[in-house]
């Protein structure tokens, strides 16, 4: 119990729960439909693009989630425009604009002369949030959360079925759109917690969790946010205790998961295939 205790004894530590807690469950909901549409490159590749927003953000004197989230948006636009307009395909498109705009980001970073360790940016910073932070973290955290419960049979329908859905009146392009524009901003909300370096696994990593668990996507929904949400709380204390790095003791702690999934699933895990193999291997010659 004083293991458990103590920490939320200091403010810092609670500011880090709570926003650790809100970036997890957004991030967890986000990525069931990430998972489902195929878009894991995208979330790494808008996750990278928000660097430069970042820094200059930092220049003009706003906060860091306005020049994050113009940035992630337009990184989206601009992947999709270079689609459009060439041969080059997503892949490739993808890879091109965030590795260019990260760069930029990287260069700014090196120019920009500074009090505050920029680079925190890059690996994140959640024991050192201040309050403004975590007003910032929860209100984009409840607002993307809002939208999801609003556009959720929409988001789900588009991602098995984009023919059903353009038949009874939905547009899969516009869905898609706000889509992105939830993981821009989900990616402003787990920058603070993780950085933008590993952003990505809080976006992917339980959604592909949930998946080996379930085939229904509300309990899919219910166990990426539960996955998300443990690996924020547990990896906040063990960096606590541990005194090792937050964004990578929360990661570490989403692949962990995920390796229990993928081993011990009750229909998908390792074992359980294996075990439906072996039985109607041993069905087979009785039914010849």
């Amino acid at each position: 119990m004083a293991w458990l205790i103590e920490p939320l004894q200091h403010g810092f530590m609670q500011r880090a729960l709570i926003a650790a807690i809100v970036a997890g469950a957004t991030g967890g909901l986000l990525s069931c439909w990430l998972t489902l549409v195929g878009w894991s490159l995208m979330g790494d590749a808008v996750s990278h693009a928000v660097l430069p927003g970042v820094v200059l953000s930092y220049i003009i004197g706003i906060p860091f989630g306005v020049g994050a989230f113009v940035f992630g948006a337009g990184a989206v636009g601009l992947i999709g425009v270079v689609r459009r307009t060439s041969r080059v395909k997503e892949d490739a498109a993808i890879g091109v604009v965030f590795t260019g705009l990260f760069a930029l980001g990287l260069v700014l970073i090196s120019r920009t002369p500074s009090n505050t360790d920029l680079m925190h940016i890059l690996f994140g910073n959640l024991l050192g949030l201040s309050f403004s932070d975590v007003v910032q973290v929860v209100a984009l955290g409840l607002f993307t959360a809002a939208v999801v419960a609003v556009k959720r049979r929409d988001f789900t329908l588009v991602a098995f079925d984009r023919t059903h859905a353009h038949a009874i009146g939905i547009d899969p392009r516009r869905v898609e759109a706000l889509l992105l524009g939830l993981l821009a901003l989900a990616v402003v909300v787990a920058l603070q917690a993780v950085g933008i370096v590993l952003v990505v696994a809080v976006l992917i990593v339980p959604g592909a969790t949930a998946y080996l668990l379930t085939d229904r996507m509300d309990r899919m929904l219910l166990a990426a946010v539960g996955v998300a949400v443990l690996a924020a709380v547990g990896g906040t204390y063990v960096s606590y205790h541990g005194n090792v790095s937050t964004g990578g003791s929360v990661v570490l702690c989403l692949t962990a998961q995920f390796l229990l999934a993928y081993l011990f699933g009750p229909r998908h895990g390792l074992l359980a295939r294996r075990r439906v193999r072996r039985a109607a291997a041993v069905r087979e010659p009785e039914l010849v």
